[in-house]
C-alpha cells in the first residue's frame, strides 16, 4: 500500500508536492507538541529562531518530495537538478584518491547520492528503516544506478574502506547519532552531541579526502542545486578533536540554508549505554 501511495504521488509536479509538503509541515507542527518543542528548541539553540516559519514548511517538503525522488523516472528527476562545483569532484577522481562525501540532514539529502551515482560508482552507508514496510521502498530507491549499500556494521566499514582504496567515493551522513562505542561527545551548535568518529577514520584508512555536499531546495518547486564544498577542517589530534572539526564544518554548511536543516531530529540524544558528557554528568 505504501509503495502504491509513493508511486501515485510521484506523478505529481514537484511544485504541487512541495505545496502539499509545506501544508503537511504546518499540520504536524500544530498537532504534535513534542515535535513542536524539539523543532523550536533546536532552532533557537543554534541561533536560527527567526527561521521558524520557513523551517516548518521545509520540513514538510522534505517528506512529501520523497515519492518524486525515489519513484519518479530518473530522467525526470535529473531535469530538476543543477550541479555546482562538480569540477571539485572530478579533479579528485582524476587524481586516483577516494572521496568521503559528508552530507548532513540538509535540504534534499536523499538526492545527493542518487545524482552522484549517475556519474560515478558510489558506496553509501545504509541503516535499514525502523518500519519494515519502508524497507523495500527505501532499498529499491537507493540501490539504483551505480550506488552500492554498505550495512552500518563492521563489514560495511570494510566495504567503504575497500572502495576508497580503489579510488572510489563513499557517502556518510555525519550528523546521524551513532551507537555506543562508535562516537564521541563533541560540540554541535554549542551543545554536546554524540558524534560518529567514522568519517575521519575512513579518510585516514582509505587515504582519501573529505568533500562536503548538500542539495538545496529551490523555492516554488523549481528544483534543486547540489553543491560541493571543500572541507577546510583539520583531522589531526584526538577522535574528539576530529569530530569537533567535522561538526564545525556541518554548522557552516547549515548556515547556507538554515531553514532546510532537519531540526526536528533528536541530534542531542544519548544512545543506550553511552555515559553522559562530563558537563552534563557533573550537573
Amino acid at each position: 500500500m505504501l509503495v502504491f501511495l509513493f508511486r501515485f504521488l510521484s506523478v505529481f509536479p514537484l511544485p504541487v508536492l512541495h505545496a502539499l509538503g509545506a501544508a503537511l509541515g504546518w499540520l504536524v507542527y500544530l498537532i504534535s507538541p513534542s515535535y513542536r518543542r524539539r523543532l523550536r528548541s533546536n532552532l533557537e539553540l543554534a541561533g536560527y529562531g527567526a527561521h521558524l516559519r520557513s523551517a516548518i514548511a521545509e520540513s514538510g517538503k522534505a517528506i512529501v518530495e520523497l515519492p518524486f525522488v525515489w519513484c519518479a523516472q530518473q530522467e525526470r528527476v535529473t531535469r530538476h537538478v543543477t550541479m555546482e562545483n562538480w569540477e571539485l569532484v572530478q579533479r579528485q577522481l582524476d587524481s586516483g584518491r577516494g572521496i568521503v562525501f559528508l552530507t548532513p540532514h540538509l535540504g534534499c539529502f536523499e538526492l545527493t547520492a542518487q545524482q552522484v551515482s549517475l556519474r560515478q560508482e558510489l558506496t553509501v552507508m545504509y541503516r535499514p528503516p525502523r518500519k519494515s514496510a519502508l524497507k523495500p521502498l527505501v532499498e529499491g530507491a537507493r540501490a539504483r544506478q551505480n550506488m552500492h549499500l554498505a550495512p552500518a556494521n563492521l563489514s560495511g566499514v570494510r566495504m567503504l574502506v575497500k572502495a576508497l582504496r580503489g579510488g572510489q567515493p563513499v557517502g556518510v551522513l555525519p550528523d546521524q547519532v551513532p551507537q555506543e562505542g562508535e562516537g564521541v561527545w563533541a560540540p554541535f551548535f554549542g551543545r554536546p552531541a554524540y558524534t560518529m568518529t567514522l568519517p575521519a577514520k575512513l579518510a585516514q584508512l582509505g587515504k582519501a579526502d573529505i568533500l562536503l555536499t548538500y542539495a538545496e531546495r529551490l523555492p516554488g518547486g523549481r528544483g534543486y542545486v547540489i553543491r560541493f564544498v571543500p572541507f577546510e577542517g583539520e583531522l589531526s589530534g584526538t577522535a574528539t578533536e576530529q569530530a569537533a572539526s567535522i561538526n564545525r564544518a556541518m554548522e557552516a554548511l547549515i548556515a547556507r540554508c538554515p531553514s532546510q536543516y532537519f531540526w526536528s531530529y533528536n541530534r542531542y540524544k544519548r544512545p543506550q549505554g553511552v555515559a553522559a558528557p562530563e558537563a552534563e554528568a557533573v550537573a
